[in-house]
Protein backbone atom coordinates (compact mmCIF):
# COMPACT_ATOMS: atom_id res chain seq x y z
CA UNK A 1 0.00 0.00 0.00
CA UNK A 2 2.73 2.21 0.80
CA UNK A 3 4.31 1.79 -2.39
CA UNK A 4 0.78 2.28 -4.30
CA UNK A 5 0.98 5.51 -2.69
CA UNK A 6 3.74 6.96 -3.08
CA UNK A 7 3.54 5.79 -6.89
CA UNK A 8 -0.03 7.82 -7.24
CA UNK A 9 2.13 10.97 -5.29
CA UNK A 10 5.08 10.50 -8.15
CA UNK A 11 2.31 9.74 -11.34
CA UNK A 12 0.61 13.67 -9.60
CA UNK A 13 3.64 15.72 -9.63
CA UNK A 14 4.75 14.05 -13.02
CA UNK A 15 1.30 15.30 -14.31
CA UNK A 16 0.91 18.82 -12.20
CA UNK A 17 4.63 19.31 -14.00
CA UNK A 18 3.32 18.08 -17.42
CA UNK A 19 0.54 20.58 -17.19
CA UNK A 20 2.94 23.58 -16.12
CA UNK A 21 5.44 22.60 -18.89
CA UNK A 22 2.74 22.41 -21.29
CA UNK A 23 1.09 25.90 -20.50
CA UNK A 24 4.63 27.61 -20.62
CA UNK A 25 5.49 25.94 -24.08
CA UNK A 26 1.76 27.28 -25.53
CA UNK A 27 2.76 31.02 -24.31
CA UNK A 28 5.65 31.29 -25.40
CA UNK A 29 4.23 29.29 -28.85
CA UNK A 30 1.04 32.10 -28.33
CA UNK A 31 3.78 35.21 -27.89
CA UNK A 32 5.74 34.30 -30.85
CA UNK A 33 3.09 33.95 -33.35
CA UNK A 34 1.61 37.19 -32.18
CA UNK A 35 5.10 39.13 -32.91
CA UNK A 36 5.42 37.13 -36.48
CA UNK A 37 1.78 38.08 -37.08
CA UNK A 38 2.35 41.34 -36.22
CA UNK A 39 5.76 41.57 -38.33
CA UNK A 40 3.60 39.92 -41.63
CA UNK A 41 0.67 42.31 -41.50
CA UNK A 42 2.83 45.69 -40.13
CA UNK A 43 0.39 46.28 -37.14
CA UNK A 44 1.02 48.80 -34.90
CA UNK A 45 0.64 46.75 -31.86
CA UNK A 46 0.90 42.56 -31.33
CA UNK A 47 -2.60 41.21 -32.14
CA UNK A 48 -4.59 38.48 -29.49
CA UNK A 49 -3.48 35.08 -30.52
CA UNK A 50 -5.21 32.17 -28.39
CA UNK A 51 -4.16 28.41 -29.07
CA UNK A 52 -7.49 26.22 -28.04
CA UNK A 53 -6.66 22.60 -27.07
CA UNK A 54 -4.76 20.45 -24.63
CA UNK A 55 -1.93 19.41 -24.59
CA UNK A 56 -0.21 21.69 -26.58
CA UNK A 57 2.72 19.89 -27.14
CA UNK A 58 1.24 16.80 -28.13
CA UNK A 59 -0.30 19.25 -31.34
CA UNK A 60 3.27 20.26 -31.80
CA UNK A 61 5.00 16.94 -32.56
CA UNK A 62 1.77 16.31 -34.96
CA UNK A 63 2.75 19.54 -36.43
CA UNK A 64 -0.70 20.89 -36.73
CA UNK A 65 -2.91 22.65 -34.04
CA UNK A 66 -6.19 22.33 -33.75
CA UNK A 67 -7.84 25.77 -33.37
CA UNK A 68 -6.30 29.12 -33.06
CA UNK A 69 -8.14 32.43 -32.41
CA UNK A 70 -7.13 35.42 -33.26
CA UNK A 71 -7.68 39.22 -32.37
CA UNK A 72 -6.76 42.40 -34.45
CA UNK A 73 -8.20 45.50 -32.40
CA UNK A 74 -7.43 48.00 -35.11
CA UNK A 75 -6.83 46.90 -38.49
CA UNK A 76 -6.39 49.42 -42.09
CA UNK A 77 -7.28 47.48 -45.08
CA UNK A 78 -6.22 49.18 -48.25
CA UNK A 79 -9.79 50.34 -49.95
CA UNK A 80 -8.71 49.35 -53.66
CA UNK A 81 -7.72 52.32 -55.24
CA UNK A 82 -4.05 52.21 -54.19
CA UNK A 83 -4.53 55.22 -51.47
CA UNK A 84 -6.82 55.15 -49.46
CA UNK A 85 -7.42 52.82 -46.22
CA UNK A 86 -10.16 52.11 -44.05
CA UNK A 87 -10.21 51.14 -40.10
CA UNK A 88 -11.36 48.06 -39.35
CA UNK A 89 -12.23 47.33 -35.33
CA UNK A 90 -12.11 44.46 -33.60
CA UNK A 91 -11.31 41.53 -36.08
CA UNK A 92 -11.43 38.02 -34.94
CA UNK A 93 -10.97 35.00 -36.80
CA UNK A 94 -11.36 31.40 -35.61
CA UNK A 95 -8.67 29.20 -37.66
CA UNK A 96 -8.39 25.28 -38.19
CA UNK A 97 -6.29 22.77 -39.21
CA UNK A 98 -3.01 25.15 -38.54
CA UNK A 99 0.37 24.31 -39.69
CA UNK A 100 3.21 25.75 -38.92
CA UNK A 101 7.05 25.93 -38.80
CA UNK A 102 8.83 25.03 -36.20
CA UNK A 103 9.69 28.87 -35.49
CA UNK A 104 6.36 30.51 -36.24
CA UNK A 105 8.30 31.64 -39.93
CA UNK A 106 5.11 30.03 -41.62
CA UNK A 107 1.49 29.82 -40.44
CA UNK A 108 -1.18 28.34 -42.27
CA UNK A 109 -4.76 27.66 -41.66
CA UNK A 110 -7.01 24.97 -43.88
CA UNK A 111 -10.02 26.57 -42.81
CA UNK A 112 -10.66 30.20 -41.49
CA UNK A 113 -13.81 32.43 -40.14
CA UNK A 114 -14.44 35.75 -38.35
CA UNK A 115 -15.93 38.72 -37.67
CA UNK A 116 -14.90 42.50 -37.49
CA UNK A 117 -17.12 45.77 -37.34
CA UNK A 118 -16.87 48.67 -39.47
CA UNK A 119 -18.18 51.73 -37.81
CA UNK A 120 -20.66 53.81 -40.10
CA UNK A 121 -18.27 57.33 -39.76
CA UNK A 122 -15.60 54.80 -41.22
CA UNK A 123 -17.67 54.14 -44.23
CA UNK A 124 -19.31 57.52 -44.69
CA UNK A 125 -15.43 58.75 -44.86
CA UNK A 126 -13.95 56.58 -47.07
CA UNK A 127 -16.80 56.33 -49.55
CA UNK A 128 -15.98 59.97 -50.15
CA UNK A 129 -19.58 61.95 -50.64
CA UNK A 130 -19.56 65.34 -52.30
CA UNK A 131 -22.15 67.54 -53.37
CA UNK A 132 -23.59 66.23 -56.32
CA UNK A 133 -25.95 67.82 -58.80
CA UNK A 134 -29.46 65.95 -59.21
CA UNK A 135 -31.93 68.61 -61.24
CA UNK A 136 -30.96 71.88 -62.31
CA UNK A 137 -30.64 74.42 -59.62
CA UNK A 138 -30.95 70.94 -56.74
CA UNK A 139 -27.65 69.38 -55.06
CA UNK A 140 -27.10 66.50 -52.59
CA UNK A 141 -24.78 64.76 -50.64
CA UNK A 142 -24.59 62.03 -47.70
CA UNK A 143 -24.06 63.57 -44.31
CA UNK A 144 -24.49 60.37 -42.30
CA UNK A 145 -25.09 56.87 -42.30
CA UNK A 146 -26.58 55.46 -39.09
CA UNK A 147 -28.49 51.85 -37.86
CA UNK A 148 -31.85 51.96 -39.57
CA UNK A 149 -33.53 48.52 -38.07
CA UNK A 150 -34.81 45.60 -39.61
CA UNK A 151 -31.68 44.73 -41.30
CA UNK A 152 -30.64 48.40 -43.05
CA UNK A 153 -28.65 51.90 -42.57
CA UNK A 154 -30.33 54.65 -42.53
CA UNK A 155 -28.67 57.24 -45.14
CA UNK A 156 -28.78 61.18 -43.95
CA UNK A 157 -29.11 62.94 -47.40
CA UNK A 158 -28.74 67.21 -47.17
CA UNK A 159 -30.35 69.18 -50.35
CA UNK A 160 -29.95 72.42 -51.40
CA UNK A 161 -32.13 74.08 -53.91
CA UNK A 162 -31.09 77.55 -55.50
CA UNK A 163 -28.55 77.93 -53.39
CA UNK A 164 -30.72 77.14 -49.87
CA UNK A 165 -30.27 74.60 -47.63
CA UNK A 166 -33.61 72.26 -46.93
CA UNK A 167 -34.32 72.72 -43.44
CA UNK A 168 -34.78 69.22 -42.88
CA UNK A 169 -32.21 66.14 -44.02
CA UNK A 170 -33.92 63.53 -45.83
CA UNK A 171 -33.75 59.99 -44.90
CA UNK A 172 -33.77 57.07 -47.08
CA UNK A 173 -33.52 53.10 -46.06
CA UNK A 174 -31.00 51.09 -47.76
CA UNK A 175 -29.86 47.80 -48.27
CA UNK A 176 -26.41 46.27 -47.46
CA UNK A 177 -24.37 43.74 -49.16
CA UNK A 178 -21.50 42.33 -50.16
CA UNK A 179 -20.24 42.08 -54.11
CA UNK A 180 -17.54 39.71 -54.94
CA UNK A 181 -16.39 38.85 -52.04
CA UNK A 182 -14.32 42.22 -51.28
CA UNK A 183 -16.83 45.08 -51.85
CA UNK A 184 -19.62 46.41 -49.30
CA UNK A 185 -22.45 48.05 -51.54
CA UNK A 186 -24.88 50.61 -49.87
CA UNK A 187 -28.25 50.70 -52.63
CA UNK A 188 -31.49 52.73 -51.45
CA UNK A 189 -35.08 51.15 -51.73
CA UNK A 190 -37.54 53.71 -51.61
CA UNK A 191 -36.10 56.96 -53.14
CA UNK A 192 -36.96 59.98 -51.76
CA UNK A 193 -38.25 63.54 -52.85
CA UNK A 194 -35.73 66.27 -52.85
CA UNK A 195 -37.54 70.19 -52.32
CA UNK A 196 -40.83 68.55 -52.94
CA UNK A 197 -39.61 66.98 -56.44
CA UNK A 198 -39.51 63.21 -57.74
CA UNK A 199 -36.20 63.47 -59.94
CA UNK A 200 -34.66 60.80 -62.05
CA UNK A 201 -33.79 57.44 -60.35
CA UNK A 202 -30.41 57.46 -62.05
CA UNK A 203 -29.61 60.91 -60.51
CA UNK A 204 -30.91 60.21 -57.06
CA UNK A 205 -29.02 56.97 -56.72
CA UNK A 206 -25.49 58.86 -57.71
CA UNK A 207 -26.11 60.44 -54.18
CA UNK A 208 -27.21 57.83 -51.96
CA UNK A 209 -25.71 54.89 -53.87
CA UNK A 210 -22.05 53.52 -53.12
CA UNK A 211 -19.88 50.62 -52.65
CA UNK A 212 -16.73 50.23 -50.79
CA UNK A 213 -13.95 47.85 -51.60
CA UNK A 214 -12.09 46.29 -48.92
CA UNK A 215 -8.72 44.57 -49.90
CA UNK A 216 -6.64 43.07 -48.73
CA UNK A 217 -7.18 41.35 -45.06
CA UNK A 218 -5.01 39.17 -43.12
CA UNK A 219 -4.12 35.89 -44.66
CA UNK A 220 -6.35 36.73 -47.50
CA UNK A 221 -9.69 36.02 -46.02
CA UNK A 222 -12.30 37.42 -48.18
CA UNK A 223 -15.92 39.47 -46.95
CA UNK A 224 -18.61 36.67 -46.78
CA UNK A 225 -21.89 38.67 -45.30
CA UNK A 226 -22.43 42.00 -44.14
CA UNK A 227 -25.47 43.15 -41.33
CA UNK A 228 -26.15 46.47 -40.30
CA UNK A 229 -25.73 47.18 -36.44
CA UNK A 230 -26.43 49.79 -33.88
CA UNK A 231 -22.19 51.34 -33.94
CA UNK A 232 -21.33 50.29 -38.01
CA UNK A 233 -21.91 47.54 -40.29
CA UNK A 234 -20.31 43.93 -38.79
CA UNK A 235 -18.50 42.14 -41.42
CA UNK A 236 -18.52 38.05 -41.37
CA UNK A 237 -15.27 37.08 -43.08
CA UNK A 238 -13.77 33.34 -44.55
CA UNK A 239 -11.07 31.72 -46.10
CA UNK A 240 -9.30 28.39 -47.24
CA UNK A 241 -6.22 27.72 -47.15
CA UNK A 242 -5.37 30.66 -45.38
CA UNK A 243 -1.56 31.45 -44.72
CA UNK A 244 -1.25 34.39 -41.82
CA UNK A 245 2.60 34.09 -41.83
CA UNK A 246 5.41 33.11 -44.64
Amino acid sequence: MRALRILLILVVILGGLFVALDRLAVGFAEDEAADRLRAAENLSAAPDVSIKGFPFLTQVAGGELDEVEVGIQDYEAATGDGAGKIRIDDLRADMRGVEFSGDFGSVTAADAAGTALITYDELLKTAKPEPTQVAPGVTADVVGLSDGGNGKIKVEVEATVLGTELPEPVYVLSTVSVVDGDTVRVQAGELPRLGGVQLAESRVRAVTDFEQKIGRLPGGVRLDKVEPARNGVEITVRGSNVRLVG
